[in-house]
């Protein structure tokens, strides 16, 4: 009978090293890829250059700026030429780089420059016609990114006219005319397409991204199973068997010898279990769940039924830099509360915040659905949200419901210490 069980738990081993075997040459694939990912540069996304070659095209601004000093219209004049040609530049860049990041300011900054092309066209005549063409390449990149392609179509049409006006105002001769309005409205349409492909580039990426974690995560999952699977089951016959031996030395005449053999098969039972307890710890921690891969799950099922998603950065950005028991429980309540937004509240477009402040983070989800019909904020009826309450509470933190909107949408904010 010990031979047998000798052969067993040695079968069980060598099952357990070739599956571990197994599981080790797959498990450095999503580190792999998250690895290769966060090298990899997005072009479109953000380099120091970009502000080199957004700014040399602006060298072409020398010959209006020529015209000032042959005018011969005195210092004034010159002056006035200089700070429009100054103001235009240091307007012009930004609101080329910042359309991406902070498109609203990049469209004050488009009104800028087209004012101040207007105003330059009407005091000092048609030499500074050519300002339209960096009108239009700002207005093809910043109009995308605010009102979508359609009106990116549209206002570099309206460009286009505004240059045709202006150069009817300058009196500048057709030939002319002609020769710069294929700039103007080309270098629109060209920069529209360089921002929607960096726009492509960017989604690509994101993409990656998600594929990767959602990849990590399955693969952590599966190493869960397996650490079980392939220990659980040996440790449990270990410690079986050391009991079940015990009991039949109990049985025996009472030696010095036999106590001791008892005193060491209680330690082998006792440091399986102990090793049982520890392996089944790991395998819970494995299957914590983040704020990370929770916003990627719900940005897929949101995305299933027809709910628009605005979820933040930050809930990438934070999801393992603070106490793992506090984000798990965010984590837990960002869960359920999505589920509540599918189930429940016939919304059409979900948004995700979460902020720190105070030492407190809070994570608040908002709809524009039914929002509090029939629920008391105080009282929460459904097993999800008593549940989303009890964990908040165990942890220290709290749940807040309101209206997102007057009579309209869920407000439901879930506050945990940081």
């Amino acid at each position: 009978m010990a031979t047998r069980s000798t052969e067993a738990v040695h079968s069980e081993a060598g099952r357990g090293e070739a599956g571990r075997g197994e599981a080790g040459s797959e498990w450095c694939k999503p580190g792999l890829l998250m690895s290769a990912l966060g090298n990899r540069h997005v072009p479109g996304t953000g380099s120091p250059m970009r502000w080199f070659f957004s700014a040399i095209w602006l060298v072409y601004l020398i010959q209006p700026v020529t015209a000032l000093f042959q005018a011969h219209r005195g210092v004034v004049w010159i002056a006035c030429g200089l700070v429009i040609t100054v103001a235009f530049c240091l307007i012009y860049v930004p609101a080329l780089l910042y359309s991406d990041t902070r498109p609203r300011l990049s469209l004050y900054g488009l009104g800028s420059i087209a004012v101040l092309a207007a105003l330059a066209c009407t005091v000092y005549g048609r030499h500074w016609t050519p300002l339209w063409i960096y009108v239009s390449a700002a207005a093809g990149m910043v109009l995308v990114s605010v009102a979508g392609r359609r009106a990116a179509l549209a206002g570099i049409g309206v460009i286009g006219a505004c240059y045709l006006f202006f150069c009817w105002l300058t009196h500048l001769d057709t030939t002319n005319t002609l020769v710069v309005l294929l700039p103007v409205l080309l270098i629109g349409l060209a920069m529209m397409g360089f921002r929607l492909q960096s726009t492509l580039l960017r989604e690509l990426a994101q993409a990656r991204e998600t594929v990767a974690k959602l990849a990590a995560n399955e693969e952590r999952l599966r190493l869960a199973r397996d650490m079980h699977d392939l220990t659980g089951q040996s440790l449990s016959m270990i410690t079986l068997k050391s009991e079940l031996a015990a009991k039949r030395l109990a049985r025996l005449p009472s030696s010095a010898e036999r106590d001791a053999v008892l005193t060491e098969l209680g330690d082998i039972g006792r440091v399986s279990r102990q090793t049982l307890h520890d392996i089944r710890e790991a395998v819970s921690g494995y299957r914590r769940p983040t704020l990370a891969i929770e916003v990627i799950t719900a940005r897929n099922a949101l995305g299933a039924v027809g709910i628009e998603l605005d979820d933040d950065a930050e809930l990438t950005l934070r999801s393992g830099t603070f106490d793992p028991d506090a984000e798990a429980v965010l984590a837990w309540c960002l869960r359920e509360a999505v589920t509540n937004v599918i189930r429940h509240s016939r919304a059409r477009h979900c948004r995700i915040r979460l902020a720190d402040h105070r030492g407190e983070l809070s994570l608040e989800v908002t709809d524009d659905g039914r929002g509090l019909a029939g629920q008391d904020p105080r009282h929460p009826k459904g097993s999800g949200l008593r549940g989303m309450s009890e964990r908040l509470s165990a942890a220290g933190g709290r749940l807040s419901l309101g209206w997102a909107e007057p009579d309209r949408g869920l407000r439901l904010t879930a506050t945990i210490p940081a």
